[in-house]
């Protein structure tokens, strides 16, 4: 499994990330943990609003199943989501969402914690307030965001002092816009259009590790492109591809975002044990320059 420098801190990480929103629907869900760890992944994401909180739950029941020790994953767990009614950062709801994602989790501190969408009536010096009083308490180390735009991350870093290390972002085959408007910059065609403010290009400036959720869906949860007939072009150069690096279309979609060199993590969110094995193993492959542009073309972008 290939590891990679958590942002600009010193912590190093697997390149793949278990994405536990399905864990409430998972068969075995002991046998997923177990796989993931046992092919590298230490690397485990939450939010306090997957399964309406039933997922950590789940988690830490099976964790507890396991001869795992809770020194050796990495868990990261998210906040800021009241389904359905609103945002929210203020410090009353971010310690009372890590208080109760600890509570499911039955562990006494999470390695990271995410603000999980941007709240438009967010006061950062509550943010901040929030952030020193749960890493003073030891309850969370490392701090970052997720869909968040550089303008955004700006705001809060004028008022937190802990780093911001990650920032979570849909990315893959069929969502690469971060990427398409660094292609067609000086141009008016629709790839030119920033919808993020240049964030892949911040990230790398400011060392923030960007982890790409979703990475197998296209448009707006609409399905997985992989094996799906609407993209006849795509999924003939995955097949074609896959069996040159001796792996999977899925696992081929994986090592596309973890070819580039601004150290992408993907979150995989599969609770499919032999699916985690591909994209596990697909961590050390490395494309050529050559067979990553013809999966960029091939899924429906132009070169200018």
């Amino acid at each position: 499994m290939k590891q990679i420098q958590l942002g600009a801190s010193s912590q190093m990480v697997s390149s793949v990330i278990l994405g536990c929103m399905r864990i409430n629907g998972a068969k075995d869900p002991v046998k997923v943990i177990e796989t993931a760890y046992d092919n590298g992944i230490n690397f485990f994401d939450h939010a306090d609003i997957y399964g309406g909180g039933e997922c950590e739950s789940i988690f830490a029941d099976a964790l507890a199943k396991t001869s795992l020790k809770r020194e050796d994953l990495f868990i990261q767990t998210k906040c800021g989501i009241v389904p359905g009614v609103m945002f929210d950062f203020s410090k009353k709801h971010i310690i009372e969402s890590v208080e109760g994602s600890l509570q499911r989790l039955k562990m006494d501190y999470v390695d990271a914690l995410l603000l999980h969408r941007p709240d438009t009536l967010v006061d950062p010096s509550e943010v901040a307030e929030a952030f020193d009083e749960l890493e003073k308490s030891g309850k969370v180390r490392h701090f970052g965001v997720s869909n968040q735009k550089p303008m955004q991350i700006d705001l809060l870093k004028k008022y937190v002092k802990q780093p911001l290390l990650a920032n979570q972002l849909q990315f893959g085959l069929k969502h690469s816009g971060m990427i398409d408007q660094g292609i067609h910059v000086n141009m008016t065609d629709d790839g030119s259009v920033d919808h993020d403010g240049s964030v892949l290009d911040y990230s790398r400036l400011n060392d923030m590790t960007i982890q790409a959720w979703s990475p197998y869906q296209y448009g707006f949860f609409e399905g997985v492109f992989i094996g799906n007939e609407k993209f006849p072009e795509l999924n003939q150069a995955l097949d074609n591809l896959a069996e040159k690096y001796g792996t999977t279309p899925t696992g081929l979609a994986a090592a596309w975002i973890l070819r580039h060199p601004a150290n992408v993590q993907v979150i995989a969110g599969t609770m499919n044990p032999g699916r985690i094995e591909e994209i596990a193993k697909a961590s050390e492959i490395q494309l050529t320059r050559e067979d990553w542009y013809e999966l960029y073309r091939a899924a429906g972008n132009i070169l200018p």
